[in-house]
Order: structure tokens, then sequence, then C-alpha cells
């Protein structure tokens, strides 16, 4: 939950706060946890009393429950200054190139889950840079988010654009922009084919509509992940798409393998 007064966020869940202690735990303002946690966190306190920070025990769980606007606080919820989401710019897109980054790109994919958990796989498959649409800045990173990636939030940078088609005209040639589409010839395993060893920025859209026309028309290759029919498999799927989460979770794996 956002505390819009003192621009703060809540984390909570005790794999999120854990990667928070181990990676910035400068930016915890104040810690609340239950007893049956407190001996996991006894390090944090001294490093929170060392800078006279604020760490507190609680006798009654719904006091974490009201902090953090959840139930699944997992008895632990630190108070941290609102993240800031850097604005993308044209330094920061030319040393993904130089390094041979690559980088996922939503498109309005308007889920906190989803993108917790989108974070959470880019995390674990090494794709540490993100970039969202300007209005979602606020709908994206909450405390949710946060609890479903796991720790994720510590090892990836998470950007902003005005407009995505402008970005990919600026990335055109630079980048191999690839989108996933329902109707694609190509598949998710031709991905590394595709990218030629150029650093690739993976396009993903909302559940409902996918990625939009304009995106779609500034896309170099259109993918899609083939289900157990296709590629001469014998089974029939019952649905005809993924979960964008679970999808980035497959295109990630395809890229990185």
């Amino acid at each position: 939950m956002r505390n819009k007064l003192n621009n703060e966020l809540a984390v909570c869940g005790f794999a999120a706060v854990k990667k928070l202690e181990k990676n910035n735990s400068e930016r915890i303002r104040r810690l609340y946890f239950t007893e049956e946690v407190a001996p996991l966190f006894g390090g944090l306190c001294k490093k929170l009393a060392a800078r006279k920070g604020i760490y507190n025990k609680v006798d009654d769980p719904a006091e974490l429950q009201k902090l953090s606007g959840t139930v699944h606080h997992q008895g632990v919820v630190a108070m941290i200054y609102m993240p800031e989401i850097i604005p993308l710019d044209s330094d920061i897109t030319d040393q993904w190139i130089a390094d041979g980054e690559h980088a996922l790109l939503l498109d309005h994919i308007g889920n906190a889950n989803n993108f917790g958990a989108i974070v959470r796989s880019a995390a674990f498959f090494g794709v540490k840079n993100i970039v969202i649409p300007e209005d979602e800045m606020d709908s994206a990173i909450t405390t949710s988010s946060y609890r479903i990636a796991e720790g994720g939030m510590e090892y990836v940078h998470i950007y902003s654009v005005r407009s995505i088609p402008r970005l990919m005209e600026v990335l055109d040639g630079k980048m191999v922009k690839i989108g996933t589409d329902l109707s694609a010839k190509k598949s998710s395993r031709e991905i590394k084919s595709i990218c030629k060893g150029k650093p690739a920025l993976l396009v993903l859209g909302n559940e409902e509509h996918g990625i939009s026309d304009e995106v779609r028309k500034n896309c170099d290759e259109l993918i899609i992940i083939p289900f157990g029919g296709m590629n001469g498999g014998t089974a029939e799927a019952q649905v005809d798409s993924l979960n964008v989460a679970q999808a980035a979770s497959v295109l990630l794996y395809e890229l990185s393998c």
C-alpha cells in the first residue's frame, strides 16, 4: 500500500524484505514484524538501530495488514520511500546496445500482479531492463507487485517512456524489436536466430488485446509460443494463449538458453 502523504510504499513478504535487506537496506525507513519472524530480522534491526531507524515488533498481525493493505504480509512489513522510475533516454539505450543487454517493453499490461511476476522472471533470467508506459507508473510499483516479485525488484531497472512507438522508432536497427502475436508465423523457439547477435527488445501486451496495432507495426518480427499441436505435435491446446507473466517466462527462457 502506498502512503501518499509520506511518499512511502509498504514492502511485505519474507523474500521481498530479505532481498531488500541484502541489497538496499538503506532504503528501509521503518520495519514492523511479528514475534514469529523476529529472529530472522535481527541483523536488519541492528542496521536500523545503527542509523537510528525505527523497528517494532507488533502483537497483532492485523497491524501489519493495516500497514500493507493485504493479509499476505507473511509477518513483516518494511516501509520505504516510493521507488523512482527513471525516464528512459538515449544515453541509457545506447549503453544497453553497447553492452548487448536485452530489455522488456510492456505495452499497457495493466495488472500489478502480472507486473510483479514478470519482474521475478526477468530477474531470474538476468534481464534487468524493463520499460513501462509513463501512464502506468503509479499502478505498476505496488505492495502487491513487490511481494509477487519475490525480491526481483532489487535486481531490475524500471524505466518509463511517454510514447512506446516513438521509442521503437528510435531503436530501429539498433535492437531487434520482437512482439508477441497470436497470428504470428514464427515460433518463440526461433527467437535467438531472429536476434542474430543483437540485443532484443521483447514486447508484451495485455491479455485481452495484446500489443497495440501501432506497436505491432513497429516490431521487426512477431512470434507465437507454440502449443502442443504445433510443429508436428499431437496435443490439442484447450486455450489459445498464456497469461502474460507465463508468456514472459517462456520467452525469457528461449532468449537466454
